[in-house]
């Protein structure tokens, strides 16, 4: 029996970009969130405890997800586990390492470019380089080299899976089922990683209320709507898309935070989102 949000319609925005964005959206509060964790939890743990209780509840969800892991091809299926688990244990260190700014442009720029290059070089360029202006604009970025290299490893991993998803859906496969066998894969995949780093900070109200966000909001649903996207719009058009991640992200700052933007990352924030309203309508 295939789900309602698997059921076929005719591509759109609603059934194409729309989703994706939405993803976004979600994506974008992870920084906010995040900095609430417990100074007693390693950036990777954060990211991991997300992970395995986000995607354990996706592969529970799933209906098809057992199906998927019998029938698809079981190679693109570890790739996408492995993947999936390698983004999250490389890009919270990576923040922590040479801050937002730095890592969120070299690991959500690195996707695009390594799958929309080809495909949009105008549009995708104008839109790495209207979210490099707008995270970078203020000019206070802390450049480490240990740190831009797991943003990277992040970027690529992203960039791994996000087109697992695609070529699996586009086999036929339903996109919940999907998003659910991956990222079960990667939940499993991460446990023990997280119980070597340490989960006692998980009991505390800010531990439990900050994983619960990421689990919930950053995994479960962004990823189901991520995956609802990817039935209509190619791996290389949705990792340019979540260039708005960034947008979001950095609007939270300004109204929960308190943070300011400065005119030139205002602009920068103007041309991505040109760009991606141009990738939108295509």
């Amino acid at each position: 029996m295939v789900s309602t949000l698997d059921a076929p319609a005719r591509p759109g925005l609603i059934q194409g970009p729309l989703p994706i964005l939405a993803a976004c959206a979600l994506w974008g509060t992870t920084g906010t969130v995040s900095s609430f964790a417990p100074g007693s939890a390693p950036p990777s743990a954060v990211g991991a405890a997300g992970l395995v209780l986000g995607g354990l509840l996706l592969f529970l969800s799933a209906r098809g997800s057992r199906d998927v892991l019998r029938t698809a091809d079981r190679r693109l299926l570890l790739l996408g586990a492995v993947t999936a688990a390698g983004y999250a244990l490389a890009f919270y260190p990576a923040v922590a390492r040479t801050g937002v700014a730095v890592a969120t442009t070299v690991a959500l720029a690195t996707a695009p470019i390594v799958l929309g290059l080809r495909a949009r070089p105008f549009t995708t360029l104008t839109a790495v380089a209207g979210c490099a202006v707008l995270v970078l604009g203020g000019g206070e970025a802390h450049v480490d080299v240990v740190g831009v290299g797991l943003a990277l490893v992040a970027g690529l991993s992203y960039a791994a899976y996000s087109a697992v998803c695609a070529h699996l859906i586009a086999r036929g496969h339903p996109s919940r089922a999907v998003v659910g066998a991956v990222f079960g894969g990667a939940s499993a995949l991460t446990l023990p990683v997280l119980l070597v780093l340490g989960v006692g900070w998980v009991g505390t109200v800010q531990g439990a209320a900050v994983t619960a966000h990421l689990a919930v909001f950053t995994t479960f649903l962004a990823y189901l709507l991520f995956g609802l996207g990817l039935r209509h719009t190619s791996a290389a058009a949705a990792t340019t898309l979540t260039l708005a991640e960034p947008a979001v992200a950095a609007v939270l700052g300004v109204v929960v935070l308190g943070e300011r933007l400065p005119l030139v990352s205002w602009c920068g924030m103007g041309v991505l989102v040109l760009a991606l309203a141009v990738l939108a309508r295509r």
